[in-house]
């Protein structure tokens, strides 16, 4: 049911400084800020050849990403996000199999301008997962 994997999120207290990291210490090609309001994140994408990495850095007082910051100030791997053709049926499917869909149930626009759900970390290891349709 997943296809490739799309990316990685990681947290990072300082959006910019992260950024220049990757694009001075490792030479990534690093994309424009983006905010994305629907889900409380200010994103960067770092593209790799076989992937990409997103910097997330929370955008407002209610971001998810804020409590995740508290408890790990220097950042760190917030999700991993997976490809699905179809994202009704893979959270159909994932609901048959017990696994907990997180929010409403019904798909988000994610930063990407794909439908995107998320999965429970219990259910999966203690990793947060996300579903972007493609």
């Amino acid at each position: 049911m997943i296809g490739r994997l799309n990316h990685v999120a990681i947290a990072v207290p300082d959006l910019e400084a992260a950024a220049e990291q990757y694009r001075s210490a490792l030479g990534a090609n690093v994309g424009e800020p983006q905010d994305e309001p629907d889900h409380g994140v200010t994103v960067i994408f770092i593209e790799l050849p076989n992937t990409k990495i997103e910097l997330l850095y929370p955008l407002g007082e209610d971001s998810p990403i804020n409590g995740f910051l508290e408890k790990n100030p220097s950042g760190g791997i917030h999700h991993v996000c997976y490809e699905v053709e179809d994202i009704l049926a893979a959270r159909d499917h994932l609901k048959e199999t017990g696994a907990r869909v997180l929010g409403s149930g019904e798909p988000k626009i994610g930063a990407h301008g794909k439908p995107v759900l998320f999965l429970h970390p219990k259910d999966f290891n203690g990793c947060l997962v996300e579903l972007e349709q493609v």
